[in-house]
């Protein structure tokens, strides 16, 4: 039969592959009973698990109580308020101010439209490009495609790059950009000076931000070398550029400390995006953080336009609201993010066991947040051609019942529910390990590697 659905960053031709019909814990099940470990929180976003009944009655209430209110023309509603608070005083950025939305490619996309109408505020309205690197993931609607930098977001939908003044810079993975003997250092400072000398190029006060996940998900968990972020930061605040955090996948707890800004040493970022774990998906929900001082100088504009004419139906949705400080009352009360450090430390220890496979070229990560990259050649690092080997690695561990996700190519990304055990992640470790012997398989019998 044909289905009615357009399914999201799927092929058209393999669409419907396994039906999820219900979740507890760190665990799904299909419509065939079969159980699987959840090993991405979904999609990076299921930090609770499934089913956390505190999260359900508190969802449950909140409808009961105030099922929906928009927060246009000076309506307001106290959750909404309580939220922004508890966010602002929760994330690593000085006396900041919230936008809501209900998505992380959303919020991206109000940051870019902020920045806009900050720089036309202060008189600068030529202010308006944005770095973004290469192998960067920052959502799917037509702005924040156009700052993602992956061929498969991009790739024919003819998206306004050039007319938003969206600028690429190198991305910082190590052991797929370095050249020839190049140690780590001469790396990180090699695509500064790119950086840099782009700056110079295009002009300092022409650009208005640089964006970046403090390590990336979609793009295979690219953790940047020690120093690399110091060194950006320097830069840019050489120039006055805003550095504004993509914290989609690293905020709350997710890479071994409270924000992933935290773990890389990233100081005082001018915006930051959150979304996924903000809620621990239990409701769409997505913020975007400015400084102080940016939402300052822009009332006397929204003012003289007689609104600030952006934002949602269901920007500040009182039931995502409510379900969202629920969360953060969750991830406080309980130590979730102190606990995901020590089981986040041991994933680490256990997946770095895979060093050794003769599939495997590098494994990296931070936190619950990991990646194998599988290769043809683990002498030189050779890549495999397309996404092929690393779907069939993705499809083996499903069959063992696991649910990874394939991504960059042939690199198996790890992301499990922050309230996963020991034990579970030796369970997944397992099955990790019968998908890679599987596919290795394959690859001898189709002479793959190299």
């Amino acid at each position: 039969d044909m289905t009615h659905l357009i399914y999201p960053t799927t092929n058209f031709k393999a669409i419907e592959q396994v039906t999820v019909e219900r979740g507890e814990g760190c665990y799904v099940w299909d419509n065939h009973g079969n159980k699987y470990l959840e090993g991405l929180a979904g999609l990076w976003c299921t930090a609770l698990g499934y089913g956390n009944q505190e999260v359900i009655a508190t969802a449950t209430e909140q409808m009961n109580k105030l099922t929906f209110n928009h927060m246009f023309g000076g309506k307001t509603h106290q959750v909404a308020i309580d939220l922004a608070d508890k966010l602002a005083d929760m994330i690593p950025m000085k006396d900041a101010v919230i936008s809501f939305g209900n998505s992380g490619s959303d919020a991206n996309d109000t940051h870019i439209k902020l920045l806009r109408y900050y720089h036309e505020a202060i008189g600068k309205p030529h202010c308006r490009k944005i770095i973004a690197r290469e192998r960067s993931y920052h959502g799917v609607t037509v702005a924040a495609a156009s700052l993602t930098g992956l061929p498969v977001t991009q790739n024919h939908f003819d998206l306004p790059i050039d007319a938003l003044g969206i600028l690429r810079t190198d991305h910082p993975h190590y052991y797929r950009g370095k050249q020839g003997e190049e140690t780590e250092v001469e790396f990180v400072d090699r695509i500064v000076g790119n950086l840099e000398a782009m700056i110079l190029r295009e002009g300092p006060d022409t650009i208005a931000a640089f964006i970046a996940e403090p390590i990336t998900g979609a793009s295979g968990v690219i953790v940047p070398p020690e120093g690399y972020y110091q060194k950006v930061q320097a830069v840019l605040n050489r120039y006055d550029i805003m550095f504004w955090a993509d914290e989609v996948i690293t905020g709350f707890g997710r890479t071994g400390s409270d924000f992933g800004c935290n773990t890389m040493g990233i100081e005082s970022p001018d915006m930051m995006t959150f979304a996924k774990q903000l809620s621990s998906a239990y409701m769409p929900i997505s913020a975007s953080a400015i400084n102080r001082e940016m939402y300052t100088a822009m009332i006397e504009q929204t003012a003289t336009a007689g609104a600030f004419g952006h934002g949602y139906t269901y920007s500040g949705h009182p039931v995502a609201c409510a379900v969202a400080l629920k969360v953060l009352e969750i991830y406080q009360r309980d130590e979730i993010f102190e606990k995901a450090a020590i089981t986040g430390k041991y994933l680490q220890k256990r997946l770095a066991e895979f060093s050794d496979h003769p599939l495997v070229g590098e494994v990296r990560g931070s936190g619950l947040l990991g990646a194998i990259e599988l290769v043809a050649d683990k002498k030189t690092g050779q890549p495999f051609v397309g996404g092929a080997v690393g779907g069939y690695a993705q499809k083996m561990a499903q069959d063992s019942g696991l649910l990874i996700r394939a991504v960059a190519g042939s690199s198996l990304g790890f992301c499990p529910p922050l309230i996963i055990t020991e034990p579970q992640i030796d369970e997944l470790i397992g099955k990790v390990s019968i998908a890679l012997d599987k596919t290795l398989e394959h690859c001898h019998k189709h002479s793959l590697i190299v």
